[in-house]
């Protein structure tokens, strides 16, 4: 299989593996299976390797704040906002494409929906849509179509009103810059060649955040349940590498996303080709069923959007938001590649995938 899937998960680094495995020992393979809360000798190593993974993740947020481990993202989101606006109970406001994980709390809390242009890029602030006292998410790069959003106008225009601002940074955490501003950051390891089951979110000092869930308070009196070690070093490791390639690795992704453009000349981008994060190609063609071209190229991993909604049968409502008509948004995958594409699996793919759509008969 040639894997061209990297927003839904990314392949997990050799290192964030090995920098897991004494994690996850067994009987008579030392003590690397200590509770980090236990007292003992092997729990404070335990503990120790949690604290080395805090500051590998914290070195690539703004460092005015703090990280606290998370089951995921989606947690971090949901723990963000629900809890958040208890707080902050005056008004929620966020951007039509947020993820699902944000869109349907933001639904939940009755929240201002903003606008995003043709391109799927957010309209500048309206403040009058701003909430005051309240909160508003605005994510960092579009799951869905790569776009990058202009986080700094909300920081802006939400500090302007005493809000909160949210930022979703999963697909853009170890890619592309983080912006200082934002008060909670929502991230997750499987992103970057981390582990699943593991993410964060970055609180800036001085925000009161309730905890979401409670028991032993485990994670710095913040979010109770046993922490894990282990993916807490591949998540410290994965981060760690993040820093390190993070010149090698935009370099190795621009390569490919012009490779990508040249081989698609007739295909139409999703969204803005200027703003965008490169290793994300959302396009279309006009005659090209996405579902069935999935399976006519099955040995290609691609997705039709998000991974969290690639069963549902429902039309992408990130296209939807942007005046993608619903025709249009059927014809539309998405692609996505990384460190451990290569040029030829990359030539490979796209050329499978081409057949079948003139097999289709697109136009």
């Amino acid at each position: 299989m040639i894997y061209l899937d990297y927003q839904a998960t990314t392949p997990l680094a050799p290192e964030a593996r090995e920098a897991m495995l004494r994690w996850l020992a067994g009987p008579g393979d030392g003590d690397g299976f200590a509770n980090p809360s236990s007292s003992h000798k092997g729990g404070r190593a335990a503990a120790a390797a949690v604290e080395v993974a805090r500051d590998q993740v914290a070195a690539l947020l703004p460092k005015d704040g703090r990280v606290f481990f998370t089951s995921g993202a989606t947690e971090a989101l949901n723990w963000a906002l629900l809890r958040g606006a208890e707080v902050m109970p005056d008004g929620v406001a966020g951007l039509s494409i947020e993820h699902a994980a944000s869109l349907q709390c933001l639904e939940r809390l009755n929240a201002t929906i903003l606008p995003v242009d043709g391109e799927g890029v957010a309209l500048a602030p309206d403040a009058a849509l701003i909430p005051e006292n309240g909160i508003v998410a605005a994510m960092l790069v579009n799951n869905e179509v790569g776009t990058i959003q202009p986080v700094g106008d909300f920081v802006a225009a939400a500090h302007a009103k005493n809000s909160l601002l949210l930022c979703d940074a999963v697909q853009g955490y170890g890619r592309v810059a983080i912006p200082d501003g934002p008060d909670l950051i929502a991230i997750s390891a499987h992103k970057i060649h981390g582990p699943k089951g593991i993410g964060a979110l970055w609180i800036r000092d001085g925000v009161d955040l309730p905890p979401l869930m409670f028991g032993g308070a485990q994670e710095q009196g913040m979010r109770s349940g046993t922490v894990s070690p282990a993916l807490c070093a591949g998540f410290g490791a994965a981060a760690a590498l993040a820093a390190e390639r993070f010149d090698a690795d935009a370099a190795h992704i621009e390569h490919l996303w012009s490779i990508a453009r040249d081989m698609l000349p007739e295909w139409t981008i999703n969204g803005s080709a200027a703003h965008r994060y490169h290793g994300n190609l959302n396009v279309r063609r006009e005659g090209v069923n996405g579902l069935r071209l999935m399976s006519d190229a099955r040995n290609i991993a691609f997705s039709l959007g998000s991974a969290c909604g690639s069963g549902s049968g429902k039309v992408s409502h990130v296209l939807r938001a942007m005046g993608v008509s619903e025709a249009a948004a059927r014809a539309s995958i998405r692609l996505g590649w990384g460190r451990y594409t290569t040029e030829a699996e990359l030539r490979d793919g796209l050329d499978a995938i081409k057949q079948a759509a003139r097999l289709q008969g697109g136009n």
